[in-house]
């Protein structure tokens, strides 16, 4: 054996001992799937992502398999000759022609369908306008005279600067709160008009199946719900790199049973009205 030829095997023995030996370091990594979410839609969209994940396996373990099979039985040590001829086999060449525009038709007329379902606004019982900032959100419900800047909550940002003594680890959500979240009611299609006011942002929340880019000068469109029985805290975060600070603005969006929401909503109206009044 040569010398470079030892030289890589004990470089490939010393890489295997020390991947062993951070095993343990890694012992909370998990893959992370894309979540159900808590709508009708969310999950649609969940359900069409593991078809097409498990179509594309299949095809990956088929097309790697008969690659390694080709490789390990044709090899130069079994006889195998570059310039052997092979037959022509003009079954076998529309076979793997057809077959695979099936698999396509297969997947996008589903894929379709959804995506018309994701375009579709209509039948919205709210709308509300988003405006990104660097680097926080502005909310407006349209027709009701309630809007707010919701931005990175103060304990995360006092922990974030830099020598100011915190243990990220003891702030609860660090960098994934807000001090004012959206609030949306449950059970009702939300319409969602995003915009920017500087430069491009995009409003996500994992949990709803949806991610949007608010782009300035543009107004884009698309809906969220939750389902009636899921109230509670969703989180997301701005998913285009717009600036320094593009890790400090995070998306918090409470659902609330209609009750809920009906009288939180008279609430900031009537808060709208009073600082709308001190200021005539």
């Amino acid at each position: 054996m040569s010398l470079s030829h030892r030289f890589q095997k004990r470089s490939v023995v010393a890489g295997a001992i020390a991947a062993l030996a951070a095993l343990p370091a890694r012992a909370d990594w998990s893959l992370v799937n894309m979540p159900e979410g808590v709508s009708v839609l969310s999950r649609e969209i969940h359900g069409m992502h593991m078809i097409m994940f498990w179509i594309c396996t299949v095809i990956a373990v088929l097309t790697f398999g008969a690659m390694i099979v080709a490789m390990v039985r044709f090899r130069k040590s079994k006889g195998a000759a570059a310039d052997q001829k092979f037959l022509h086999n003009a079954r076998l060449e529309a076979a793997w022609t057809i077959v695979p525009v099936i698999i396509l038709i297969a997947m996008a007329v589903p894929s379709v369908e959804k995506l018309i379902k994701i375009e579709d606004t209509s039948g919205s019982g709210l709308t509300v306008k988003v405006t990104g900032h660097q680097w926080h959100w502005q909310y407006e419900y349209l027709d009701t005279g309630v809007k707010f800047y919701s931005r990175l909550a103060r304990a995360s940002d006092r922990a974030r600067q830099k020598g100011s003594g915190i243990d990220p680890r003891t702030v609860e959500n660090y960098l994934l709160d807000v001090d004012k979240p959206l609030v949306i009611p449950t059970g009702v299609k939300i319409r969602m008009l995003l915009t920017a006011n500087d430069v491009i942002h995009a409003w996500w929340v994992p949990d709803f199946g949806m991610k949007r880019d608010a782009i300035p000068g543009f107004i884009n469109e698309m809906w969220i719900s939750v389902d009636p029985d899921k109230p509670g805290t969703y989180r997301g975060q701005c998913a285009e790199l717009c600036g320094a600070d593009h890790g400090f603005m995070p998306i918090v969006v409470v659902a609330k049973p209609q009750d809920e929401f009906d009288a939180w909503l008279r609430q900031e109206e009537a808060s709208a009205a009073t600082a709308l009044a001190a200021t005539e």
